[in-house]
């Protein structure tokens, strides 16, 4: 008989998965007494029904849990399975994914709701368990640690207990993201660090992150926003899915030159399933204008997500926010592209254009939000470079990305104020 990976949300059983006998096809089917409770779906992709999922909304949705490239890989090599084992790497790390989604081998009870241990780590354990990081991605069958994190960079889930990081265990949930520097980069938690809160300064949605260090090495602590702590001090679990898992597109194809989705396809969700299409929209487009500002060329579908805090989704907070620009060895051409443009510098305000409907209106509050947006990132950018450096270590990304946000945000101006029409 085929293995069977039970399929949890919020801690309910929702359904079965299970591996199509002698392929990597994978098949999922809802529990039939958690269709007759009216639970909410798992996906926009996959809608409550009676029958059985097969193809790529199954394979994407499940998939788009486990890490991408390079981190999937080492995974696989890790764990001895093939990192196209999309159901062997859940069986071995879907403990805790994204949202509030979980995964047990068949017949195994899994803890009761919130159930578990907390490990607080000194000094010394956090320092080891960096270091192990680099051996174990995500660190895969260590002491009964079962979670996954998407993504094409080393990190762990942990949560935070009175300033001090712990791991925890059972059903606990986590409540922070815990993201080691980028070996072959230079300074990515700075440089992360600056573009998430330069979009809390400019009106944008994202959560609190903040730069720690053990042993004089640098890493970036972010506050799950896919997580909710009550007055009582309980933390729960919000569900989330990103625009791949949402579309039924694979992971691997989540760039739109390699088939993955562009801005228009991610405003379509947001105008059939967010509970508030034109709000969402809008903040999603100035989102788009600030990846741009700050040259954050890797703004794929998978970096969007939708967040379940009621029985519809919206736009969730933004999340992996770092200038690409500022290295030279990365690629310049942008995940998604705008009005047929990959190249940022050949952009101009007729491909801007045509992210809206062909409308006046439509055009004239285009062109406010890239002004505002604009002005806002070149105001704001320079005294969040100089308070940063009285907070942390000083680092030359600063001034990088402040560099692309002023060629960038001048470059919108300018085209605006004198070839509106071009």
């Amino acid at each position: 008989m085929n293995r069977i990976l039970d399929v949890y949300l919020h801690g309910i059983y929702a359904g079965k998965l299970f591996p199509l006998s002698g392929s990597a096809e994978l098949l999922f089917s809802y529990d039939a007494k958690y269709l007759e409770a009216d639970h909410p779906a798992l996906s926009v992709s996959l809608p409550l029904d009676e029958g059985t999922y097969e193809g790529n909304a199954v394979k994407a949705f499940f998939s788009g849990f486990l890490p991408d490239d390079i981190v999937r890989h080492r995974l696989a090599r890790y764990l001895g399975i093939s990192e196209g084992n999309v159901f062997a790497l859940l069986e071995a790390v879907g403990g805790e994914c994204a949202g509030a989604v979980s995964l047990y081998s068949h017949g195994v009870n899994p803890p009761e709701e919130n159930e578990g241990t907390v490990e607080i780590l000194d000094e010394r354990k956090l320092s080891e368990i960096l270091r192990l990081l680099e051996q174990r991605p995500l660190l895969a069958d260590y002491d009964g640690l079962r979670m996954s994190l998407a993504g094409a960079q080393d990190k762990i889930a942990v949560s935070v207990k009175d300033g001090k990081i712990a791991l925890t265990r059972g059903t606990l949930p986590t409540t922070h993201i815990l993201k080691p520097a980028i070996g072959d980069l230079k300074d990515t938690v700075q440089n992360e660090l600056f573009c998430m809160r330069l979009a809390r300064m400019v009106g944008i949605e994202a959560p609190d992150v903040e730069a720690r260090w053990s042993d004089d090495a640098p890493y970036l602590l972010v506050e799950r926003y896919d997580r909710v702590t009550d007055k009582g001090g309980h933390t729960k679990r919000l569900h989330q899915e990103d625009f791949c898992q949402a579309l039924g597109i694979a992971p691997e194809s989540r760039y739109e030159r390699e088939g993955g989705p562009g801005i228009s396809r991610c405003m379509e969700v947001l105008r059939e399933h967010s509970l508030r299409p034109a709000a969402d929209q809008l903040d999603f487009l100035k989102k788009v204008i600030f990846n741009y500002l700050i040259g954050n060329a890797d703004a794929h579908a998978k970096n969007f997500s939708l967040l379940y805090r009621a029985r519809k989704p919206e736009l969730a907070p933004s999340y992996d926010l770092l200038s690409t620009a500022v290295y030279p060895q990365l690629a310049r051409k942008m995940a998604m592209k705008i009005g047929k443009k990959y190249d940022p510098e050949r952009i101009f305000p007729s491909h801007w254009r045509r992210l809206v409907p062909d409308t006046a209106v439509a055009r004239k509050n285009l062109e406010e939000l890239l002004l505002t947006t604009a002005q806002n990132c070149l105001e704001n950018a320079p005294a969040l470079r100089n308070s940063l450096e009285k907070e942390v270590v000083k680092s030359p990304i600063f001034a990088d990305i402040c560099s692309v946000i002023e060629k960038r945000a001048k470059l919108i101006e300018k085209q605006i104020k004198n070839n509106p029409d071009r």
